[in-house]
């Protein structure tokens, strides 16, 4: 009998021996990689450039883009967004069809403004460096947008993120370059600040799952 007791004892300590074995081998962490698209009716994509001294703005109404995330490893992150050029509205018709011609972004020839992510990185807390390719005229040069991730959250039984982004560019690199002067004085500035107002939906097929 005391031969038996002994086996049943050893064979009830067999699964909790496996189970912290277990628990001691390292396992790697397993990818989160969510993918999003802009969700259009909730993003703003605008600029400003100089005027004489105020600073007048302008935006994009047509656009369209996906946003691939990783939360625990940014780097792993890539976001890509297409503007189509004819869609800048400055709210003054006259001023927006000015702007469609080769004086400025020559919308016909070069119908879609692009940027693709090279690299993303944490700079601070939900604060990002996305550095990538951006195409204006056929022209692409890099820039860096200072991001913001304002959050994630769930509306309509689809999850949701939000981003801010920044940056300024020289028009004069893309080619944007028409101006006059009074006195001197260049009418428009050569640096354009750009702010994007991002809301992103997390793809259908991801969201079921």
């Amino acid at each position: 009998m005391n031969g038996w007791k002994r086996f049943r004892t050893a064979r009830a300590w067999v699964p909790a021996a496996l189970v912290a074995v277990a628990m001691m081998i390292p396992f790697p962490a397993v990818a989160e990689v969510e993918h999003y698209e802009i969700d259009k009716e909730h993003t703003s994509i605008t600029f400003k450039i100089r005027h004489f001294f105020s600073k007048v703005p302008g935006r994009f109404d047509e656009f369209s883009g996906e946003i691939s995330l990783d939360r625990q490893d940014w780097s792993k992150s890539t976001v890509n967004v297409t503007i189509q050029t004819a869609s800048i509205n400055t709210n003054e018709a006259a001023r927006d069809k000015h702007l469609r011609i080769d004086d400025f972004f020559a919308a016909e020839k070069h119908p879609r403004i692009t940027f693709r992510s090279t690299s993303i990185k944490p700079v601070g807390d939900k604060k990002l460096a996305i550095t990538g390719d951006l195409t204006i005229r056929g022209i692409t040069k890099q820039v860096t947008l200072d991001a913001e991730v304002l959050g994630f959250w769930e509306y309509y039984n689809r999850e949701r993120a939000g981003f801010q982004a920044k940056t300024t560019i020289n028009r004069y690199d893309y080619k944007v370059s028409w101006n006059d002067t009074v006195e001197g004085l260049g009418v428009l500035g050569e640096e354009v600040e750009i702010e994007i107002n991002l809301e992103a939906k997390k793809k259908p097929q991801e969201q079921a799952g």
